[in-house]
């Protein structure tokens, strides 16, 4: 069973073979849990966000037409629990009566504590905390997660070369983040 394809898999859970949503668990578990973790989760966080990818796979999988890239469509999934998680954790802040510039500090405190590296990995890491969402979304799963342009490009509804370019542009602003960082 472990030699079907990602797609093979998903039509199998499509059909009603529950037990196949657990092979493509345990072959995208850690490169989900590495996509959420570098946007800026948590480990407690980044592992439930993972289980609520495969709890919507399993609520969406009459979408799932087999057509594309399986991976594109776990991705797709893996950024809205991300943005209704950070939209959910928003709102409860905001509601304790936390200031929305407080929320971002907070966010990005908590990324600095986690990494207890010195050097370059840590300037990296701050300056992908200052980036927007989607430029950190797209380096993360280009540079970190290894996904081809094509497959950014039908994660993010765009044609290759646009991924293409979204992601130079994302990394020029990263590189410029990277040295006002270093320079300070």
């Amino acid at each position: 069973m472990n030699d079907l394809s990602d797609n093979a898999l998903m039509l199998k859970v499509k059909s009603g073979d529950l037990d196949k949503l657990g092979l493509l668990y345990e072959r995208h578990k850690k490169r989900l849990f590495g996509f959420f973790y570098n946007m800026g989760n948590n480990p407690s966080v980044s592992e439930d966000l993972v289980q609520n990818v495969f709890v919507r796979m399993l609520k969406y999988k009459s979408s799932y037409t087999g057509e594309g890239l399986f991976v594109a469509w776990m991705f797709r999934m893996a950024r809205n629990v991300n943005h209704d998680h950070h939209n959910k954790v928003a709102k409860e802040k905001i509601s304790l009566n936390v200031s929305s510039g407080e929320l971002g500090n907070a966010a990005e405190d908590d990324l600095n504590d986690d990494i207890e590296k010195e050097g370059n990995s840590v300037l990296l890491r701050k300056a992908l905390a200052k980036l927007p969402d989607e430029k950190r979304e797209l380096l993360i799963m280009s540079k970190y997660k290894g996904l081809k342009f094509k497959e950014l490009a039908d994660i993010i509804g765009c044609t290759e070369g646009a991924a293409k370019v979204r992601v130079h542009r994302a990394l020029k602003d990263l590189r410029s983040i990277f040295l006002e960082l270093e320079i300070s």
